[in-house]
């Protein structure tokens, strides 16, 4: 009977075990060497974007080349290309790759054809959140593409992992802070073209960037969520201690032994 005062977990508990092996399959595939050693929880400061930009070109390509250091594809052949550039249809060219998949070792034979362009929406200059979240999610999906590994739920869960990808490199404050966007105010200050598309709900991103900054040791990883957002990441956190404590998944437990090296 006193059960029913429990705190309610943020996610039930398939939710969470499925976000788990989406995390795992980032883990295995797309280079967890690099996410240990050199993956940073990224924040929307002035210590991680710290351009002057004078238009909207500058802060579009200033933005492009932060999340691309930031993702450790400094070394592939992606450029930023104007929207009105952009041909109707995306593409990504697959490419060979040496010396790893990401990071500054890694060398890129490009066929023809390449570099693989990559646009930006210009409404969200003025949400440079949004903009950084697009721009993380455009390069997890080129990630994915490139290694050619489908996610757990295939080809119709891409969306989701693209946003799980981006979290797993880094980018997971400005993924949470714009899952959502409130739909009020004045009509002269909402623009509704400028909002990212999300595939995870705000629960599920907290969740999964919980997560990260537990395995990166990063114990300021909520300072710059949305102040609604702080009291949902205090509850993954209980939520991903118990789950720690008591999984048998070896991946996970070999993962969160590394993190502690």
């Amino acid at each position: 009977m006193l059960s029913i005062f429990k705190p309610k977990p943020l996610l039930e508990a398939p939710e969470s075990q499925s976000l788990i092996e989406l995390f795992l399959w980032s883990v295995e595939h797309f280079d967890s060497e690099y996410f240990l050693q050199h993956t940073q929880v990224v924040q929307p400061t002035e210590q991680y974007f710290p351009d002057r930009v004078s238009s909207v070109e500058e802060m579009a390509q200033s933005v492009f080349q932060r999340v691309r250091d930031y993702a450790g594809l400094t070394q592939w052949p992606i450029a930023l290309t104007s929207p009105s550039m952009m041909p109707m249809q995306q593409s990504f060219p697959h490419f060979s790759l040496a010396g790893g998949l990401r990071g500054k070792g890694v060398t890129v034979v490009t066929p023809p054809g390449l570099p693989v362009q990559l646009s930006y929406n210009p409404n969200q200059i003025n949400q440079p959140q949004d903009l950084v979240a697009s721009m993380a999610g455009s390069m997890a999906l080129m990630l994915i593409h490139q290694v050619g590994k489908l996610p757990p739920g295939g080809q119709q869960n891409l969306p989701v992992a693209a946003d799980v990808l981006a979290i797993f490199m880094g980018f997971g404050t400005m993924i949470c802070n714009t899952a959502y966007h409130f739909r009020g105010g004045c009509g002269s200050c909402y623009n509704p073209y400028a909002n990212r598309q999300a595939a995870l709900s705000e629960q599920e991103s907290i969740f999964l960037h919980a997560l990260v900054c537990h395995l990166k040791g990063d114990d300021k990883g909520g300072k710059h969520l949305k102040p609604h957002l702080k009291g949902l990441y205090k509850k993954a956190q209980k939520q991903l201690k118990k789950i720690l404590q008591t999984s048998a998944d070896p991946m996970l437990l070999a993962l969160e032994d590394r993190s502690r090296v």
